[in-house]
């Protein structure tokens, strides 16, 4: 069953049940208060017949005749006085309840309806004796209107539950119309036309922000898409480069089967371009490692300004010729406005390849990093004084395997900064460059305290 279909079924459903329950109400109160102006008109008649069948007083022959002469006799009207002592509901009518009696002798007005017969009743003391009278009639025109509208209430309860049925089912069809208008744009959708987007319309509903939502989803899509077929196409030519260098040095060992020299020099190469095959597929690796969601990796309470020593201490370890100056200068004495949440090893391997990397292209001259903490955001800027990157060059330094024009004379496979965004997008930060060719270069890296 559809979704159109459950919402009309439930808004039918609903409505039964809130119409039932109102007619309920009004058939309730409408059989408890349509009697009412009935019930009193016959207990008018039991006072007037008390005054004049019990009462001695001549004037009361002149107001039986006005009684009969001016109010109306109700349909089956019937006059019951018996003496107390002398009862017998027999003669009255056997159907009368034993409370009917119990209230009159209680000296209370009694009420009683079987069906469409009403009966009041009282007592009365006339010389020294209890009387009780009992008057009854029909009331064919209150029992009509309340059976007509108990038609009323059971007609209009079908009329309404069907007309709920159409008015449900024409509300969920224009309601789920944009979801539907949704589902038949996202089928569009393929691999090979990830450009296409949904029609978002102004405003702040969930059909827009669905829209929308598929928007986002779809340029991350795209993206990764773009930045699959960049990394399979760029991966390829780097790993073809070392694997014809070495298929081709063992061509020419091979040829100098008698020139020990020759060989020795073609086996030292093919060595070099294994090691270095073995690097870009380390680094490859790493890449792949760091497209995770973290979900399955430690994440811990770190300390940034210890992490920055220790990137230190790993990258003099690694070029024990390298100068690094860290600046703490600025930061707050409170720990937890430098204490991020993270995954301290891939964090580390970011910082470090970025410093590292400083450290190489300035020629070992003096690299400075500097920790500030500030609005909810911890900035880690790393500046050096080296080639710098040209203006062109800049947008795409953190793509796989691409290198600078002017880093030729640099050992690199273009791995370490691609690693390295990806490493601290993992941990909802952003990574800024800022450049400028034979003065150096300045990435600066923001991370969020929370």
């Amino acid at each position: 069953m559809n979704i159109a279909k459950k919402i009309t079924l439930l808004f039918a459903i609903l409505s039964a049940i809130i119409i039932s329950l109102l007619s309920g109400f009004v058939w309730y109160f409408s059989n408890e208060f349509a009697f009412e102006d009935f019930y009193k008109r016959l207990e008018a008649r039991v006072n007037i017949t008390a005054q004049i069948r019990l009462s001695e007083d001549k004037s009361d022959n002149i107001y039986a005749k006005v009684r009969n002469q001016y109010l109306e006799r109700l349909p089956d009207e019937k006059e019951f006085v018996i003496e107390k002592r002398e009862l017998d509901k027999n003669t009255i009518n056997s159907d009368l309840p034993e409370g009917f009696f119990n209230t009159i002798n209680a000296g209370k007005v009694a009420r009683h309806r079987k069906e469409n017969q009403f009966y009041a009743g009282k007592s009365f003391i006339s010389n020294q004796k209890t009387y009780i009278i009992i008057v009854s009639a029909n009331d064919p025109v209150g029992f009509r209107e309340l059976k007509d509208l108990q038609k009323i209430l059971i007609a209009g309860f079908f009329l309404s539950v069907v007309l709920s049925f159409v008015v449900g089912w024409k509300f969920s069809n224009y309601m789920l119309n944009p979801l539907r208008n949704v589902i038949k744009s996202v089928k569009k959708i393929k691999a090979e036309n990830l450009h296409l987007r949904l029609d978002v319309k102004q405003g702040t509903d969930e059909m827009s922000q669905l829209a929308q939502t598929f928007n986002n989803m779809l340029n991350r899509l795209e993206t990764a898409f773009e930045t699959q077929n960049n990394f399979i196409s760029n991966a390829s030519h780097e790993l073809r480069t070392p694997l014809t260098i070495i298929s081709g040095e063992v061509e020419l060992a091979m040829r100098a089967e008698t020139d020990i020299k020759k060989q020795q020099k073609a086996l030292t190469k093919i060595k070099d371009e294994a090691e270095r095959l073995e690097h870009i597929l380390t680094s490859l690796l790493g890449l792949a490692q760091s497209g995770f969601n973290g979900k399955n990796q430690p994440w811990e309470q770190v300390r940034v300004d210890e992490l920055i020593w220790e990137v230190q201490q790993t990258v003099n370890q690694v070029h024990p010729e390298s100068k690094i100056e860290v600046d703490f200068s600025i930061l707050p004495e409170d720990e937890s406005l430098i204490t991020i949440k993270a995954n301290k090893n891939l964090l580390k391997l970011a910082i470090t390849n970025i410093v590292s990397n400083a450290c190489k292209y300035s020629n070992n001259k003096t690299v400075f990093i500097t920790l500030l903490s500030k609005l909810n955001v911890i900035s880690i800027a790393v500046k050096d004084q080296g080639i710098g990157i040209p203006q062109g060059d800049v947008q795409h330094v953190f793509e796989p395997f691409y290198r600078a024009s002017n880093t030729s004379q640099f050992k690199g496979y273009g791995v370490g900064l691609p690693l390295s965004l990806n490493i601290i997008r993992l941990h909802r930060g952003s990574i800024g460059v800022s450049s400028q060719e034979q003065i150096g270069t300045e990435i600066k890296v923001l991370l969020p305290l929370k």
